[in-house]
């Protein structure tokens, strides 16, 4: 154990030698950072770095929770962060995002507060009201902003439907108790209906962007998404650095010569795997750092960001023994690896927000490290805590140990300590 710890850190003062490799691990990622922060405005005063996102409002329903919705928008709240504009058609709505002139158009069809609250009518003759969904569209060249305004809708949608089942299940449990007839249900159904209309703006609608944990506000930060998507993308740089590092000493004869020594190929193999691990835990530790001192970043709960971090880079560690395994030459490592990064990286999240992504895409994500752990930091900047993170840790867990036994059974059959 003592030998394979000793190799691991003899790798890790290697790499933080090297400087290309300094550049790509640490300068690269913190630019890029730095970069996307400008552009979307992070650093011009506004803490969230998103303000004034227009989106266009369509109303055909002119129903209650239709207004209740549009006069979210229109809010104090929100008054910062959207700049809402109401439109008469879905086609001119639609054009206007299609010119990049708004990040998103709501169109709230004909029908929708009938859809979610009945009317005394449709108790009376027994029918049910069709289903009417709102349409979201969004302008796939604001991801960020348009990723917003879906989770504002989002939250609002959740609030209705949670008072329509809450509704829905105070009547059943009425009339299991035989507080009310199924005669009179449908009276109380269409009483509290009408309640529900006379009181959009009630706690069931009530909608905050901003999560608490132990009473402290916490503000949405875009960097909160761009800085861990950068650190990951350049994390899977750094784990192919380290495989390419294996077979580079193999031809040169490093690892076989270990073996004259009381060290067996365990052993040695291990502390090569330990080093690309430290070093890509490093990695990370230091850009959560340096974003926190210069860019003020809060990165949430300092346990549940170290446990996150340490998984992610497992789950990283495992593709990057998985491509080293199956490559013949330190140049195959490279290449594969560069182009796993870049793959992984748009995959993952990085670049666009997955839910701006096809739902194929979306499936495809779950493969690599980057879309788990970006959920993961995402809840966290957002005021998770590490209880919070079971799911994400599940999955780079297994993700690294499928990974690294797959590795395991190719390294025996390369046999690499052997020149």
């Amino acid at each position: 154990m003592t030998k394979t710890f000793l190799i691991g850190i003899k790798d890790l003062r290697l790499v933080f030698r090297d400087r290309a490799a300094l550049i790509l691990m640490l300068v690269a990622p913190f630019l890029l950072t730095l970069g996307m922060g400008l552009v979307t405005g992070r650093f011009s005063g506004n803490t969230s770095g998103i303000a004034d996102i227009p989106v266009i409002i369509v109303n055909q329903d002119d129903g209650e929770l239709s207004t209740a919705l549009v006069d979210l928008f229109n809010s104090k709240d929100l008054a910062d962060l959207v700049e809402p504009t109401l439109g008469e058609s879905p086609e001119a709505a639609r054009q206007q995002v299609e010119e990049d002139n708004a990040a998103a158009a709501i169109i709230i069809p004909a029908g929708f507060t009938r859809s979610i609250i009945p009317q005394q009518e449709d108790f009376a003759a027994g029918n049910s009201p069709e289903v009417v969904e709102i349409e979201l569209y969004a302008n796939p060249t604001r991801p960020t902003s348009a990723g917003i305004i879906k989770s504002i809708l989002d939250e609002f949608m959740s609030r209705v439907e949670e008072g329509s089942i809450s509704a829905q299940t105070s009547i059943l449990q009425m009339m299991i108790s035989g507080r009310i007839t199924p005669e009179q249900a449908q009276a109380v159904g269409a009483e509290m209906g009408q309640q529900l209309q006379d009181s959009p703006n009630n706690e069931t609608l009530a909608i905050t962007l901003n999560s608490t944990t132990q009473g402290e506000e916490v503000e949405f930060d875009v960097l909160a998404y761009l800085a861990p998507g950068m650190a990951l993308m350049f994390l899977m740089y750094t784990v192919s650095y380290g495989g390419r590092s294996i077979l580079a000493e193999r031809t040169q004869g490093t690892l076989p010569r270990l073996l004259v020594s009381p060290t067996n190929s365990a052993q040695i193999l291990g502390g090569k795997v330990f080093g690309i691990f430290l070093t890509g835990a490093a990695q990370m530790l230091i850009l959560i750092g340096g974003t926190s001192l210069l860019f003020q970043l809060k990165w949430g709960d300092p346990l549940g960001v170290l446990i996150l971090v340490l998984v992610a880079v497992f789950g990283a560690t495992g593709w990057g023994m998985l491509i080293t395994a199956l490559a013949r030459t330190t140049a195959q490592v490279a290449n594969t690896g560069s182009a796993v990064m870049l793959i992984f990286g748009i995959l993952g999240g990085s670049f666009i927000q997955l839910d701006q992504m096809p739902a194929s895409i979306q499936t495809m994500s779950r493969i690599t490290p980057n879309a788990w752990a970006l959920d993961g930091f995402t809840t966290l900047a957002l005021g998770g805590t590490l209880a919070d993170l079971s799911t994400p840790i599940a999955a780079l867990l297994t993700m690294g140990i499928l990974l690294f036994l797959s590795s395991v059974l190719l390294f025996g059959k390369k046999n690499l300590v052997q020149k």
